[in-house]
């Protein structure tokens, strides 16, 4: 699953500016297969951690109640255009992923 997150990045008197999606199923476990009335196998991401020149700017735990492809904001102190973000990701099933982004 590499490649799953959009992110703008923008940096601006002192501060940066983040807005992401994931673009991820986030299937919580609890809905039943609408041919077979099997359960769909819970796949969600489940931890999401964004850093900036080695130090964490961004950390969630995310669960089974995020609605799917989840769009998270936030903003930190520093940051400078050119620069870059490490995301990094943990699904539930084990998968990880790293991607970066680039301020602007």
């Amino acid at each position: 699953m590499a490649g799953i997150m959009k992110v703008k990045a923008k940096a601006k008197k002192g501060a940066t500016n983040v807005k992401m999606m994931a673009k991820h199923i986030m299937e919580s476990g609890q809905r039943k297969d609408k041919k077979t009335g099997e359960l769909i196998p819970a796949m969600f991401l489940q931890e999401l951690t964004v850093q900036h020149a080695g130090k964490t700017v961004f950390a969630g735990n995310l669960g089974t109640a995020i609605s799917k492809n989840p769009y998270i904001a936030f903003s930190f102190e520093g940051g400078a255009k050119g620069e870059e973000l490490t995301i990094n990701w943990v699904e539930n099933t084990g998968k990880t992923g790293t991607e970066t982004a680039a301020i602007k």
